[in-house]
């Protein structure tokens, strides 16, 4: 595999306006989420930016940025953009899409999701899971959940389905995080297609993939990265960085 990994970032948030430039403790958001992806070690990494700001503040931390057509209607398609101008020879077989609002996700994550394209050869798109840290998070329409058949090994699991809405039983519920790893030919199919029923119904982009027929396998990671969506995740991304400032 030749993996490459694409951030896709805009700066219209409906939440947090700007979002990628957000400053934590001196860096820009969308810089620390390059580093740990470059951190991870498995490819080159680019930004797929909506806007020249994201751009500039990329370039000038020594990172690479492709500036994408604004209007395009999701990060897919505008990995999929940079795809094209940075790799039009298709030399990178498989995509890995981090989001541009998770500034200290583990390079590990990024590597677990490259891993099951390697080891699922019936796998078109890979995905990270979490079990559910308190019951509460089961009912919150804003956390997705993953209905999945586990593998033997207990790390992985094949995806039969996401969902906002409430799961119930003993077990534990397992939240969905949005990291992809797609064959490039997967990407490709995904982004020609259009919004499918469930897609719409559930606000949830995957649906759409497994409406395909797509296989999705999940790889169990055992913390949920932060992910910055509102002023206080941001102030909780910041009070982290402070903490830890001596391992980032």
């Amino acid at each position: 595999m030749k993996p490459i990994i694409l951030i896709p970032a805009r700066m219209a948030a409906t939440r947090l306006p700007g979002k990628p430039l957000a400053d934590i403790e001196g860096t820009p958001m969308i810089v620390r989420v390059l580093r740990q992806a470059e951190r991870a070690g498995i490819g080159p990494v680019a930004v797929a930016a909506g806007d020249v700001e994201i751009v500039e503040a990329v370039q000038a931390a020594g990172g690479t940025a492709v500036l994408t057509d604004p209007d395009l209607p999701s990060g897919s398609d505008r990995i999929v953009a940079a795809l094209n101008a940075l790799d039009p020879d298709g030399r990178h077989d498989v995509i890995i899409n981090l989001q541009g609002d998770i500034p200290f996700l583990d390079p590990v994550v990024v590597e677990a999701a490259a891993r099951l394209l390697a080891d699922q050869p019936s796998c078109d798109i890979s995905t990270v899971m979490v079990a559910e840290a308190d019951v509460a998070e089961r009912t919150n329409p804003d956390i997705p959940k993953v209905v999945a058949a586990m593998a033997p090994d207990g790390r992985s699991a094949r995806a039969l389905y996401f969902t906002r809405s409430v799961l119930y039983g003993d077990a534990p519920v397992w939240l969905h995080h949005g990291v992809y790893g797609y064959r490039r030919e997967s990407l490709l199919r995904f982004c020609a297609a259009p919004p499918s029923p469930l897609e719409v119904r559930e606000r949830l982009e995957q649906l759409r993939a497994l409406e395909l027929g797509m296989s999705i396998w999940a790889a169990v990671i055992d913390e949920a990265p932060i992910s910055v969506d509102n002023p206080s995740d941001l102030e909780r991304a910041r009070a982290f960085a402070r903490a830890n400032a001596q391992d980032l």
